[in-house]
């Protein structure tokens, strides 16, 4: 699993739980995070946040999640859309507004990350079959050398956008991902409706577009 930095002051401090109050399981927030589907483990800390109770299979992440608890919990869907800061291969600039009232599913991936050059074949798919009904992928490359993501696209000919994040203000911050793939589904209303990170299942993926655009 390639892991991302992110730090972003939370709104709340979290409030440790003491070693004598901890369940003898749990699922690790950290790990579901990453799209780890293990179950529950051994507790090995919580914190209180937001009024509730989250816990870790290792001591080790209680400081990552500290610094963006925000990052971790389990989404709040539906939410607004987040900042989309990007370039085609070509360099034109695009924003959510060249997409406006259509159904987005955006894919955050990188050349050297093997799962999601794997699920591009499963995205074609995607964007074939839905294109005539105001759908569409995006795909957009963090890789920290935007040639490789330009050399990528030419060599594979990708059927749908491939866009470059902006390494100044970049959207996989705005979005929090913390592992990929990430990837996100946006309604017509630039809503966040589903979104899977790590572990990406293409069939759960194919039935929530198909719940928005129709068979």
């Amino acid at each position: 699993m390639i892991l991302i930095a992110l730090a972003v002051a939370s709104q709340e401090a979290p409030q440790d739980i003491a070693k004598a109050n901890l369940p003898k399981s749990a699922v690790c927030v950290v790990c579901a995070s990453h799209g780890e589907t293990h179950g529950e483990e051994r507790a090995a800390a919580g914190v209180r946040y937001a009024g509730k109770s989250y816990f870790f299979c290792d001591t080790k992440e209680v400081a990552d999640f500290k610094k963006d608890p925000e990052a971790y919990i389990p989404p709040v869907l539906p939410r607004p859309a987040a900042k989309l800061s990007a370039a085609t291969v070509d360099g034109k600039t695009v924003s959510w507004n060249d997409y406006k009232g259509k159904v987005v599913l955006l894919d955050f991936w990188a050349t050297w990350c093997a799962p999601c050059v794997k699920a591009m074949p499963e995205m074609e798919k995607l964007q074939n079959r839905f294109a005539g009904k105001d759908f569409v992928v995006l795909g957009v490359s963090i890789d920290e050398d935007p040639k490789k993501a330009v050399a990528f696209q030419q060599k594979r000919k990708l059927s749908y956008p491939v866009l470059l994040d902006d390494p100044k203000d970049p959207s996989w911050a705005a979005w929090k991902v913390r592992a990929i793939p990430a990837v996100f589904l946006v309604d017509r209303e630039g809503q966040v409706v589903r979104q899977w990170r790590g572990k990406v299942d293409p069939k759960a993926v194919e039935k929530a577009v198909e719940e928005l655009v129709g068979k």
